[in-house]
């Protein structure tokens, strides 16, 4: 495709749909930020083509506060409607993700909630670990064209700078943890109990979080699933040497005790990443159990935690799922 859905969404903002609303609308026009931004592959650049067969057309994103929104953000969105073309540039513009005005109205905060949990740029410890990086992703995406007031600019400004380096020790620690004893662990005693049901379940969260940790590694948000590996092969430092092994290793006729090997040979890349990068300190090489398999994050886990501040220790991060085991 050579012109993006955004690019023509922005051109019908700025020739049609904003001199409506600076005409109709000035008040609540200058409290509103417009742009593309929230749901969808188009505004994760994903757009291709597959992506015409459902929600394909002109979007516009527009979010004000819920007080502004409650009382005219419906009233606004139908009075546009007489004034809107049918299509523009040969792009539908009833037929978009924005449910057939080309405009979608939300009111800030709530839009924050139903994202992040909160509705505002997270503070503290418990606000950032508390906001699973899938759904950051839903509020620092796309593009923001008008926002006079600042204000949600500046919360995805916040957002874009990424977790604050405690917080995302506390996410590596954790997803550590998860990938061993939920990961690498856990498949060695489904295999030893030949229970495919259980391996195919945890190999697949295993694979998971081993990417999801090569992201934390180079501080950037891992998209939702559907695009994780279109993004991971853009990772600076670990994709290369991670991508060989997480190709192989999905593979369905890969068998079970090599996507093991694998996964073993997934965290020793993680591992030189978290000495490299000085999270953890050089330290002896660690051998498989031959019943509780390579548990070699489950050191970083702990040399981790040791050093951050106790009461970030005890919040558990958003995003992983429950902890359980299999003894």
């Amino acid at each position: 495709m050579t012109e993006s859905v955004i690019d023509v969404s922005r051109q019908f903002f700025e020739t049609i749909l904003l001199p409506i609303l600076q005409r109709d609308f000035p008040a609540e026009t200058v409290q509103t930020a417009f742009g593309v931004f929230g749901y969808g592959s188009e505004v994760m650049g994903m757009d291709d083509e597959y992506s015409s067969d459902h929600h394909w057309g002109i979007r516009v994103n527009a979010v004000m506060p819920d007080a502004l929104y409650h009382d005219r953000g419906q009233t606004i969105a139908q009075a546009v409607i007489p004034s809107l073309p049918e299509s523009f540039r040969g792009y539908d513009v009833r037929a978009g993700f924005s449910g057939g005005t080309g405009l979608s109205i939300a009111g800030l905060e709530s839009y924050l909630k139903t994202t992040i949990g909160i509705d505002h740029a997270p503070e503290s410890y418990a606000d950032w670990l508390s906001a699973p990086e899938e759904d950051i992703i839903h509020l620092v995406n796309g593009q923001v064209w008008i926002d006079e007031t600042g204000r949600f600019s500046h919360i995805r400004a916040v957002l874009q700078g990424y977790y604050p380096e405690p917080v995302r020790l506390r996410r590596i620690a954790h997803w550590c943890r998860y990938f061993s004893g939920m990961g690498s662990y856990a498949l060695k005693r489904a295999i030893l109990r030949d229970n495919e049901y259980y391996a195919t379940i945890t190999f697949s969260r295993a694979v998971r979080w081993a990417v999801q940790l090569a992201f934390m590694l180079e501080r950037q948000y891992c998209p939702y699933d559907k695009w994780t590996y279109a993004f991971f092969r853009r990772l600076p430092r670990l994709h290369a040497p991670m991508a060989p092994l997480v190709d192989e290793a999905v593979r369905l006729a890969t068998p079970w005790p090599r996507k093991l090997e694998l996964l073993n040979r997934m965290a020793d890349v993680i591992d030189h990443f978290l000495v490299k990068d000085g999270i953890i300190q050089p330290h002896p090489h660690f051998t498989e159990h031959p019943s509780s398999g390579y548990r070699l994050l489950e050191h970083a886990y702990a040399e981790i935690l040791h050093r951050l501040p106790a009461d970030l220790c005890a919040i558990v991060p958003v995003g992983a799922g429950a902890l359980g085991g299999e003894s």
